[in-house]
Protein backbone atom coordinates (compact mmCIF):
# COMPACT_ATOMS: atom_id res chain seq x y z
CA UNK A 1 0.00 0.00 0.00
CA UNK A 2 1.42 3.69 -0.80
CA UNK A 3 3.40 4.70 2.12
CA UNK A 4 1.36 7.86 2.02
CA UNK A 5 -1.78 6.19 3.18
CA UNK A 6 -0.25 4.36 5.86
CA UNK A 7 1.01 7.46 7.88
CA UNK A 8 -2.10 6.99 9.90
CA UNK A 9 -0.16 7.66 13.12
CA UNK A 10 2.57 10.22 14.49
CA UNK A 11 4.33 6.64 14.60
CA UNK A 12 3.94 5.24 11.28
CA UNK A 13 4.79 8.73 9.76
CA UNK A 14 8.04 9.03 11.51
CA UNK A 15 9.41 5.46 10.78
CA UNK A 16 7.79 6.52 6.78
CA UNK A 17 10.15 9.03 6.97
CA UNK A 18 13.39 7.73 8.50
CA UNK A 19 12.52 5.42 5.93
CA UNK A 20 13.21 8.03 3.16
CA UNK A 21 15.91 9.24 4.91
CA UNK A 22 17.93 6.25 4.87
CA UNK A 23 17.59 6.03 1.02
CA UNK A 24 18.66 10.01 0.68
CA UNK A 25 21.33 9.78 3.18
CA UNK A 26 23.28 6.72 0.88
CA UNK A 27 21.83 8.52 -2.10
CA UNK A 28 21.62 12.38 -1.71
CA UNK A 29 20.05 12.79 -5.16
CA UNK A 30 17.17 10.21 -4.90
CA UNK A 31 13.57 11.58 -5.73
CA UNK A 32 11.19 9.53 -3.09
CA UNK A 33 7.53 9.10 -3.88
CA UNK A 34 5.27 8.28 -1.35
CA UNK A 35 2.69 6.85 -4.00
CA UNK A 36 3.91 4.37 -6.12
CA UNK A 37 0.96 2.41 -6.79
CA UNK A 38 -1.52 4.29 -9.18
CA UNK A 39 -4.99 5.23 -7.90
CA UNK A 40 -7.69 2.73 -10.42
CA UNK A 41 -8.55 -1.06 -9.64
CA UNK A 42 -6.18 -2.38 -11.83
CA UNK A 43 -3.25 -1.06 -9.81
CA UNK A 44 -4.87 -1.19 -6.26
CA UNK A 45 -5.43 -5.14 -7.47
CA UNK A 46 -1.53 -5.53 -6.71
CA UNK A 47 -1.37 -3.65 -3.57
CA UNK A 48 -0.81 -5.04 0.18
CA UNK A 49 -2.62 -3.74 2.93
CA UNK A 50 0.13 -5.20 4.76
CA UNK A 51 3.22 -3.71 3.48
CA UNK A 52 4.60 0.20 3.12
CA UNK A 53 5.30 0.86 -0.55
CA UNK A 54 8.18 3.62 -2.00
CA UNK A 55 9.21 4.52 -5.17
CA UNK A 56 12.95 5.83 -5.36
CA UNK A 57 14.70 7.16 -8.49
CA UNK A 58 17.86 5.66 -7.28
CA UNK A 59 21.10 4.92 -9.71
CA UNK A 60 20.68 2.14 -11.92
CA UNK A 61 17.16 3.34 -12.24
CA UNK A 62 13.19 3.31 -11.05
CA UNK A 63 12.68 1.40 -7.51
CA UNK A 64 9.99 0.03 -5.82
CA UNK A 65 10.83 -0.86 -2.73
CA UNK A 66 8.11 -2.71 -0.33
CA UNK A 67 8.28 -3.13 3.59
CA UNK A 68 5.97 -6.44 4.56
CA UNK A 69 4.82 -5.86 8.05
CA UNK A 70 3.48 -8.48 10.32
CA UNK A 71 1.57 -6.97 13.54
CA UNK A 72 3.61 -4.10 13.24
CA UNK A 73 7.03 -5.58 12.81
CA UNK A 74 8.96 -5.49 9.84
CA UNK A 75 9.43 -9.27 8.17
CA UNK A 76 10.66 -8.65 4.67
CA UNK A 77 12.03 -5.76 2.09
CA UNK A 78 11.36 -6.70 -1.37
CA UNK A 79 13.08 -4.22 -4.28
CA UNK A 80 12.66 -4.25 -8.30
CA UNK A 81 14.34 -1.71 -10.48
CA UNK A 82 12.78 -0.46 -13.74
CA UNK A 83 14.62 0.91 -16.43
CA UNK A 84 12.96 4.05 -18.87
CA UNK A 85 11.07 1.63 -20.88
CA UNK A 86 9.44 -0.61 -17.91
CA UNK A 87 11.79 -3.49 -18.22
CA UNK A 88 12.64 -5.06 -15.07
CA UNK A 89 16.61 -4.85 -14.25
CA UNK A 90 16.66 -6.39 -11.02
CA UNK A 91 15.38 -7.68 -8.17
CA UNK A 92 16.27 -8.07 -4.47
CA UNK A 93 14.25 -9.93 -1.09
CA UNK A 94 15.79 -10.00 2.46
CA UNK A 95 13.68 -13.52 2.74
CA UNK A 96 16.24 -16.15 1.81
CA UNK A 97 19.60 -15.03 0.69
CA UNK A 98 19.58 -11.26 0.24
CA UNK A 99 20.84 -11.55 -3.31
CA UNK A 100 20.20 -9.58 -6.54
CA UNK A 101 18.65 -10.79 -9.38
CA UNK A 102 17.74 -10.39 -12.93
CA UNK A 103 19.52 -9.60 -16.09
CA UNK A 104 21.32 -5.92 -14.94
CA UNK A 105 21.59 -6.15 -10.97
CA UNK A 106 23.19 -3.10 -9.91
CA UNK A 107 27.12 -2.32 -8.94
CA UNK A 108 28.42 -4.27 -6.27
CA UNK A 109 28.95 -0.75 -4.30
CA UNK A 110 25.24 -0.47 -4.81
CA UNK A 111 24.06 -3.49 -3.70
CA UNK A 112 26.38 -2.89 -0.34
CA UNK A 113 24.67 0.19 0.31
CA UNK A 114 20.87 -1.75 -0.28
CA UNK A 115 22.03 -4.03 2.05
CA UNK A 116 22.72 -1.85 4.44
CA UNK A 117 19.76 0.61 4.05
CA UNK A 118 17.52 -3.31 4.86
CA UNK A 119 19.29 -3.58 8.10
CA UNK A 120 19.01 -0.16 9.18
CA UNK A 121 15.30 -0.96 8.43
CA UNK A 122 14.99 -3.62 10.48
CA UNK A 123 16.45 -1.81 13.09
CA UNK A 124 13.95 1.13 12.99
CA UNK A 125 11.30 -0.90 12.64
CA UNK A 126 12.38 -3.85 15.21
CA UNK A 127 14.82 -2.78 17.23
CA UNK A 128 17.05 -5.59 16.27
CA UNK A 129 19.23 -6.47 12.68
CA UNK A 130 17.05 -9.16 10.99
CA UNK A 131 18.81 -12.58 11.36
CA UNK A 132 19.80 -13.50 8.07
CA UNK A 133 21.97 -9.94 7.35
CA UNK A 134 23.79 -10.38 10.70
CA UNK A 135 26.52 -12.67 8.93
CA UNK A 136 26.89 -9.79 6.51
CA UNK A 137 26.49 -6.58 9.36
CA UNK A 138 28.93 -4.25 9.18
CA UNK A 139 31.73 -4.25 12.36
CA UNK A 140 30.18 -1.02 13.58
CA UNK A 141 26.24 -1.86 14.15
CA UNK A 142 24.34 1.01 13.10
CA UNK A 143 21.77 2.72 15.93
CA UNK A 144 18.61 3.85 16.08
CA UNK A 145 20.20 7.47 16.84
CA UNK A 146 22.06 7.32 13.62
CA UNK A 147 18.57 7.33 11.09
CA UNK A 148 16.45 9.15 13.26
CA UNK A 149 15.69 12.67 12.52
CA UNK A 150 16.81 15.01 15.62
CA UNK A 151 13.39 15.87 15.71
CA UNK A 152 11.43 13.63 13.68
CA UNK A 153 8.11 15.45 13.57
CA UNK A 154 9.58 18.78 12.11
CA UNK A 155 10.62 16.72 9.11
CA UNK A 156 9.81 17.76 5.80
CA UNK A 157 8.39 14.59 4.36
CA UNK A 158 6.75 13.85 8.01
CA UNK A 159 5.30 17.16 8.06
CA UNK A 160 3.81 16.41 4.60
CA UNK A 161 2.70 13.35 5.89
CA UNK A 162 0.60 14.58 8.81
CA UNK A 163 -0.80 17.53 6.23
CA UNK A 164 1.32 20.19 8.04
Amino acid sequence: MNAAEQATSPESANKIAATVALFKRQFPKAKATLTPWMNDPEAQAWTDPDSIDFGFNLPPGQTLVQLRLQEQRLVGIEAACFGPLGDQRWWFSTVGDWTFTGNYPPAVGFQGLFKQICQELFLLFNGEVHSAAQDDAAPDEPTPERFMPDNPIQDETTQDLMGN
